[in-house]
């Protein structure tokens, strides 16, 4: 079904036409027809992902609206940054409960501004009415062969992440009632879970030099999980180096109310909703993925090693093996 004038109010065409049409850029045709056209250039491959954010289960009912559009732009492009892929275009489907204005101009607004911060361009997609349901198809363009896989990671192998681990996690928890944080705590936190930041420089720049990547979106052992089984690998995990990446046990550290050890486990292992880049590479590379982080402004934390063995080992700050299990978001768990 799609939206009808009713008593001269907006319709589909209208939305879109007000809300989701710009100039095209790179494209060859963007909205408008049947079809957007894009034109590889010679060399070059595209990476196209899509992602769903669906309320009540991606996100909560009135979640910010400029951030829910940053967000669902933000999930697709972390999957490039995990490619190695540069942001050329994407497509958005939306389901809408009804036409809100106020709401369409800041979902637009946040989901554009990060659009025009990567280069990206809106080239099509749909609009029709139902319960609240976002989805987007992004399209990247990496040079043939250099796109970093899930598959490259070999033993020796020095293991790394981006960025921060775990706060978005602490934030869910706090939302939903089952922790309390002070308000200077949960709203870094809270942008954490609701404005993530896709990591695309550190990704180009990775390009050559990781031997395998991923982004964390349902929770770091989760993910690596994925990339050991595509690679037939194994690894060990330093927690105390995972831990570390909480940023809001530091803050919360700072102010004499460490949180719990198993709680910021639990948030940094099995958190999710990170949108930080998981990535391998050979111990010669250090120097190199060094470079690459300082060039794309993003920090590096080294968090353990790959194993030739199958399986993955958890070791705490004292080199004893963890034996606690970590579950990461399943959709149908």
């Amino acid at each position: 079904m799609h939206y009808k004038r009713h008593n001269g109010g907006m319709g589909e065409f209208d939305l879109i036409a007000r809300y989701f049409t710009r100039p095209v850029r790179r494209a060859v045709l963007g909205v408008g027809d049947d079809c957007a056209l894009l034109q590889p250039r010679a060399g070059i491959q595209l990476a196209i992902s899509s992602d769903m954010l669906v309320e009540g289960r991606h996100f909560f009912a009135g979640t910010d609206a400029y951030r829910l559009g940053h967000k669902a732009l933000a999930v697709n492009l972390s999957d490039l940054a995990a490619c190695g892929a540069q942001p050329v275009a994407f497509t958005l489907a939306l389901a809408l409960p009804r036409v809100d204005e106020p709401w369409l101009q800041a979902f637009s607004s946040g989901l554009l501004a990060l659009a025009d911060a990567h280069g990206c361009e809106l080239i099509g997609g749909d609009t029709t009415q139902g319960p609240l349901n976002i989805c987007i198809t992004v399209f990247g363009e990496v040079p043939a062969g250099q796109a970093l896989l899930r598959s490259g990671a070999r033993a020796g192998d020095d293991l790394y992440v981006s960025g921060h681990l775990g706060d978005a996690r602490l934030a869910l928890e706090c939302l939903l009632g089952h922790f309390a944080l002070p308000p200077a705590l949960l709203a870094p936190a809270q942008q954490r879970l609701e404005a993530p930041t896709p990591r695309v420089a550190l990704g180009q720049a990775l390009r050559s030099i990781a031997s395998a990547a991923l982004d964390v979106s349902d929770g770091l052992l989760g993910d690596l999980s994925h990339l050991l089984r595509a690679s037939g690998v194994g690894a060990c995990v330093d927690t105390s180096c995972t831990s570390a990446l909480l940023a809001t046990q530091v803050a919360a550290g700072q102010t004499g109310q460490p949180l719990e050890t198993e709680r910021v486990r639990q948030c940094t292992l099995a958190g999710g909703d990170d949108y930080e880049l998981l990535f391998t590479a050979a111990p010669g590379q250090r120097h190199a993925v060094l470079a690459a982080a300082q060039a794309s402004a993003t920090a590096v934390t080294r968090i353990g090693t790959i194993e030739a063995s199958p399986g993955l080992r958890l070791m705490d700050s004292q080199g004893q093996t963890i034996t606690a299990r970590y579950a990461s978001f399943d959709h149908f768990a």
